[in-house]
């Protein structure tokens, strides 16, 4: 992949990022519901709900909002959030990185169980293993992510409690993290107690995101293992007295992943949106438990503020991807 490519792709990340900011400004602002009257308590005066208003720059046109909203953006600034009072920008950075460590232990999780199956089911092609397999991620497919989280909830948290479902770590546990990554920071600094009761917490929530998506790619992955299997470079190893697991690890896997991760890079982006009700019913304190309390408080700065985060992950993730496929695949470098 050549540097004008990635420099191309890079500045179409900026109108990207722009479309994105016009549709969810102008969208927030013609559906019902005022959040200045959301936010005072009944009774309150005009003149105060007035001044309110043009605190938070509400009195002025949709197109003077936007600009002057964007201005700010262009500076750091994303604005104050009506309902928590706070900097927008440091209760996203603030709450970001839990959402971050539960995506990234999900993603391996999916993977690793999806390459796995994936594996197996063409290993085992027409026995009774296939068939298990191929069960399981139509039912795994089937079923959304935050109704696995419920099945969970129920199964392993009240009928059967082996692990934890509420929140980022016990009460009770005195870890005084000095940054956000509070899993990241637990293993690099030696306190393997906390990080053990920070992966209980996030192994189900990290579970219910990650099965739907090891489905999707056992499925991906298993068509391409196949249609390489068939393929005449393959038959030629086979004959040499490969064993068929060395073909289908040291051979067919690499030249079936690029289908398996494109599904993967795509639905990164996903995951992290998939951690709106996951962390809602696991009472987790990301950005997806900030979302929905921006949506039902109508807080208008933090909605901007996330959407605008979620694009930049999306945009960076499609990035990454696209310069994984060059180190995969030597003829897309040069493009």
């Amino acid at each position: 992949m050549s540097s004008a490519y990635l420099l191309k792709r890079l500045l179409w990340a900026l109108p990207t990022l722009l479309g994105v900011a016009v549709v969810v400004f102008v969208l927030l602002r013609v559906v019902p519901g005022d959040p200045i009257a959301m936010m005072t308590p009944p009774g309150a005066r005009a003149e105060d709900i007035a001044r309110l208003r043009q605190i938070y720059g509400l009195d002025t046109s949709i197109a003077r909002q936007f600009f002057t909203w964007l201005g700010q953006v262009a500076r750091g600034d994303f604005g104050t959030s009506i309902s928590l009072r706070e900097r927008v920008i440091s209760l996203v950075v603030g709450k970001l990185p839990a959402t971050l460590e539960l995506v990234l232990v999900a993603m391996p999780l999916a993977v690793a169980l999806g390459l796995a199956l994936a594996l197996a089911a063409v290993y085992f092609r027409g026995r009774w293993p296939e068939l298990v397999i191929d069960g399981f991620t139509g039912l795994s497919l089937a079923i959304p992510d935050f109704l696995w989280a419920l099945l969970f909830v129920l199964l392993l948290g009240v009928m059967f409690p082996v692990l934890p479902i509420s929140g980022r770590l016990d009460p009770g546990i005195d870890s005084d993290p000095r940054t956000g990554f509070y899993l990241l920071e637990s293993i690099v600094t030696g306190r393997f107690a906390i990080a053990r009761a920070l992966i209980q917490h996030l192994l189900l929530p990290a579970a219910a995101l990650a099965l739907p998506l090891a489905a999707g790619i056992t499925r991906i992955l298993k068509s391409s293992l196949l249609e390489v299997m068939n393929q005449d470079y393959v038959t030629l190893v086979r004959v040499k007295g490969y064993s068929r697991a060395r073909v289908l690890v040291r051979v067919a896997l690499r030249n079936a992943l690029i289908p398996a991760l494109t599904l993967t890079g795509v639905q990164f982006t996903f995951l992290v949106g998939g951690t709106v009700l996951i962390e809602y019913i696991f009472s987790y304190p990301g950005i997806g438990n900030l979302a929905i309390g921006a949506v039902i408080q109508r807080d208008l700065p933090l909605i901007q503020g996330l959407v605008l985060t979620f694009a930049v992950i999306f945009i960076v993730t499609n990035l990454l991807v696209d310069m994984t496929y060059a180190l995969l695949n030597p003829r897309l470098r040069q493009g």
